[in-house]
């Protein structure tokens, strides 16, 4: 059959255009005269062509095809089937609250940042004949299976439930939840209850995004899930895996563009929204009721000032792009707490002593709206120590304020005071409180051996530390799945990531050294790609409202 060749675009990258009637091959590029299989800037496509996108793109207003004659863009042709696409990669970033918490349950703001701790999706295609999906997610011991084809798609496809990319939203649909019901109660059959809750749960933010975004004639797949976030920690785990799962499956759709370095900021910030959108469906299916600050902070990274006077509106986001990438040393206690246990407490003591936590929580509000005025002022300089003690102090502040309201601990008050005695930085906790994990923003100054001596300190009394870094980035994409500077190839060589490397790495460490983006004592690998490092996403400090409610 001849290739057709039509070059449409978005934001001058090379889309898919409709196939002609019968005709599902495989698109490929043709790009100094070497042929590949079809991608965006370079990412290959799946070969399942979805009509209805086109129509959905002439909702953005970014249809229709390039007619200049003059770009070295390459052009779309089709030809005969691949027989797979390649593996690549997501990962998405945990976060911290830096200012803020529990005052912003009371209408006031809070301030939360990317941190460098991350969570590591593989997709893996299958042959055209093996039409199952299957999760694999060794960290928590999830591990499922089903048949493509016996998934609940009359239901997900009714016309009065279906749903596209494109789409906003806000709450879950009962009936499309009752309809994955029978598929997620065969999950881990001899798990402990609170395992075989966890596992069905996950499984639920991924079916749900499959269903919604998908079609019976979805290729089949493996994912496989590897996160260096501490679980139940406060630390955003669950988000970082639904915008881990949102973008690979709407990169499969083939409905991303980018990133690149000189993407246009409207395009980037679509994709980013687009994103964020789903993930925020991956975090109903986990908790119900979400804030949506998790997953907007896991998706465009650095970090974001969240506010919501009125819960039956949407909050407001606003991106700090200038937010600095800091050193912090972020301290898990291992004690267990419960959020809905800590947001009461204070609760019952503001019914008591009203006029005395009103002016706590006020005083709060003016420590986060302190840090992001100096943060957005023209003047500041992350490498000004002045600029960073500040930052410090604020949040040293901030906990004792959060003390106060009852929502500390031992555990966190005795980190407190191993990092005073060290003079290494400025301590609080962060999230709920009650336990969960403490923050420190370290000193430039402070010497290895003096990080050192209070590392082992901390680990001789049970906790467990990690060096991260506050404000880094947020979605990134490896495509295909290849490190041209992975720790087991030689300098110049491309190490393939495949199954059995990434289920093999061990822990944390082995998965960062493995694939890690880039943080800490790592350098910045090349092949992961970020939206929020292109030129363009950068949204001004006005303010944006999150494309997310509930």
């Amino acid at each position: 059959m001849p290739g057709l060749s039509v070059d449409w675009r978005i934001g001058g990258l090379p889309l898919h255009s409709p196939a002609p009637s019968g005709d599902s091959k495989l698109r490929t590029l043709s790009w100094n005269n070497h042929t590949e299989p079809a991608s965006i800037n370079g990412w290959i496509l799946p070969d399942e062509p979805y009509e209805e996108e086109m129509e959905s793109l002439k909702k953005d207003g970014l249809d229709g095809p390039s007619t200049d004659g003059k770009s070295d863009r390459p052009t779309v042709s089709r030809k005969v089937s691949g027989p797979t696409m390649p593996a690549f990669m997501t990962s998405a970033p945990g976060k911290v609250i830096v200012y803020g918490e529990h005052a912003v349950v009371y209408g006031k703001a809070a301030l939360a940042a990317a941190i460098s701790l991350r969570s590591y999706l593989l997709v893996t295609a299958l042959s055209k004949s093996q039409r199952t999906v299957s999760l694999r997610f060794p960290d928590i011991g999830l591990e499922h299976t089903w048949q493509i084809d016996e998934l609940p798609w009359a239901t997900f496809s009714h016309p009065s439930k279906k749903k596209y990319y494109y789409d906003l939203v806000t709450k879950l649909d009962p009936d499309l939840v009752e309809a994955m019901q029978p598929y997620l109660s065969v999950i881990s059959p001899k798990a402990s209850e609170k395992d075989k809750k966890i596992h069905q749960s996950a499984a639920s933010a991924f079916l749900y995004l499959f269903l919604s975004l998908g079609s019976k004639s979805f290729p089949g797949c493996i994912y496989t899930l590897r996160s260096a976030i501490p679980i139940g920690a406060g630390l955003g785990s669950s988000a970082s895996i639904s915008v881990c799962l949102s973008s690979a499956i709407l990169l499969q759709l083939r409905t991303l563009s980018g990133p690149h370095p000189d993407q246009p900021r409207e395009e980037a910030e679509l994709q980013i929204e687009r994103i964020n959108r789903w993930a925020f469906v991956g975090e109903m299916c986990l908790h119900g009721n979400p804030s949506g600050v998790d997953n907007t902070v896991s998706t465009g990274g650095k970090a974001v000032v969240f506010k919501r006077n009125n819960y039956s509106k949407p909050p407001t986001v606003t991106p700090l792009r200038k937010f600095p990438e800091l050193p912090l040393l972020l301290v898990n206690t291992r004690q267990s707490r419960s959020t809905a246990t800590e947001v009461a407490k204070v609760a019952t003591l503001k019914k008591s002593q009203p006029v005395v936590i009103e002016l706590i929580l006020e005083a709060i509000d003016k420590v986060t709206e302190s840090a992001h005025e100096l943060i957005g002022s023209p003047t500041f300089d992350e490498k000004d120590q002045a600029s960073v003690q500040t930052l410090g102090e604020l949040m040293k502040l901030n906990h004792g304020l959060l003390a106060a309201l009852g929502v500390s601990h031992p555990k966190l008050e005795r980190i407190s005071e191993l990092v005073d005695a060290a003079k290494a930085g400025w301590t609080k906790l962060t999230g709920a409180g009650g336990g969960g994990s403490a923050i420190t923003l370290l000193k430039s100054d402070t010497s290895a051996s003096a990080l050192h001596d209070l590392e082992s300190k901390l680990e001789s009394e049970g906790f467990e530390k990690y060096e991260t870094t506050l404000g880094g980035d947020g979605v990134g994409v490896l495509w295909p799945a290849i490190l041209k500077n992975g720790s087991n190839g030689e300098e110049g060589e491309g190490v393939e990531i495949d199954q059995e490397l990434f289920l093999n790495a061990d822990g944390r460490a082995g998965v960062e050294e493995l694939v890690g983006v880039g943080v800490g004592a790592y350098e910045k690998r090349e092949g992961w790609k970020f939206w929020s490092n292109a030129s363009g996403p950068h949204v001004n400090s006005e303010g944006l409202q999150s494309p997310i409610s509930g």
